[in-house]
């Protein structure tokens, strides 16, 4: 096993103890989803409307980067 993979495997190891030692794993993501919502916000010149427009186009992108990853694996082309 490379020292990238031990870390790797050693990181998730961590990361699902973690998880599973959080009681609350809504209260533990609030900061992170109210400051990705602030940041669509502070996009949008304070505008909820436009935020949401962009937070739409966000998720959006999202989608079809991953549908385009599975595609690929799927044709036997680049991992990802």
């Amino acid at each position: 096993m490379s020292n990238n993979t031990s870390r790797s495997a050693w990181a998730r190891i961590g990361a699902h103890q973690s998880w599973a030692n959080t009681a609350d794993r809504t209260a533990r993501t609030a900061p992170a989803r109210a400051a990705l919502e602030q940041k669509f916000l502070d996009q949008a010149d304070g505008d909820a409307r436009r935020a949401e427009s962009l937070r739409k186009a966000h998720y959006a992108r999202l989608a079809l980067k991953s549908a385009q990853a599975r595609r690929r694996r799927v044709e036997g082309g680049d991992a990802v």
